[in-house]
């Protein structure tokens, strides 16, 4: 038994908040990490570890994927966490639908508060991360785009290799030259058109974020009132409530049961 942790709460008069790169700075000091932002936090598993390290035992690192590459890997490290959470009596609803989409603001939001929380319950014990995470890198593998060459991509890249270095006394004109500056009239239509097509689509996702970021906050307005109804449920549940124990099974019940 690990008995209860230690619960903090921000509020806007008590929040001290650290900047991107001492949080960041912070989290590779104590988990031997080498995240270069803050939202490669959103899969989850630095907290799972962080977890560990306060009450070793809450969580099983086994579970945890380190090299999350996909967000569905972020959530199930996420229930993991919140598992944790349960176990150890934390009130801190952690926003997984928020965090999982590697947005700057929200993942600094809550590692500011997950910082807060590392500190009121830390009680200086020794650890050893990579040991306990078994040598996996989480940092290695989240947002490790592959690098483009830009010798390969250079315009000129293919023209150095294929055209032969030129001969002293050689001609630089070279009569086809003219024939070829023919067409650059319709490239540049072609140019224009494609232009045209960028700005069309770009005003298109534009408009399709706007549309999903205002589903999203839909959805949040109506987790959190469920969340409270939980919450007010779990309090009054000991009772035996006949009502309370219906709301319970509403709240709880599977998509299967649900359709």
């Amino acid at each position: 038994s690990w008995g209860m942790a230690v619960n903090v709460y921000s509020t806007s008069i008590t929040q001290e908040t650290m900047s991107r790169h001492d949080i960041i700075a912070w989290v590779n000091d104590i988990l031997a990490l080498n995240y270069t932002k803050v939202e490669q936090l959103c899969s989850g598993a630095a907290y799972c570890q962080f977890m560990d390290m306060l009450f070793p035992g809450c969580i099983s690192l086994k579970k945890v994927k380190f090299q999350a590459k996909l967000e569905h890997e972020y959530i199930h490290n996420f229930k993991l966490l919140q598992a944790s959470f349960k176990r150890m009596n934390v009130d801190k609803v952690i926003p997984v639908e928020k965090l999982v989409k590697g947005r700057f603001q929200d993942n600094l939001d809550f590692i500011q508060w997950f910082k807060k929380f590392f500190d009121a319950n830390y009680d200086g014990k020794e650890y050893d991360p990579v040991e306990a995470r078994q040598g996996q890198d989480p940092g290695e593998q989240i947002f490790n785009l592959p690098k483009k060459s830009h010798h390969a991509n250079s315009p000129t890249a293919g023209a150095a290799k294929s055209s032969p270095a030129s001969k002293p006394g050689s001609t630089p004109s070279r009569p086809s030259s003219a024939k070829k500056a023919a067409p650059s009239s319709s490239a540049s239509k072609s140019d224009k058109d494609l232009e045209t097509q960028v700005i069309q689509l770009s005003e298109q996702v534009h408009s399709l974020k706007l549309a999903l970021e205002g589903v999203e906050k839909e959805r949040d307005f109506y987790y959190g009132k469920l969340r409270d109804i939980e919450l007010l449920c779990q309090e009054h549940g000991r009772e035996n409530n006949d009502l309370v124990n219906r709301l319970m099974e509403v709240l709880y019940a599977s998509e299967e049961h649900v359709s």
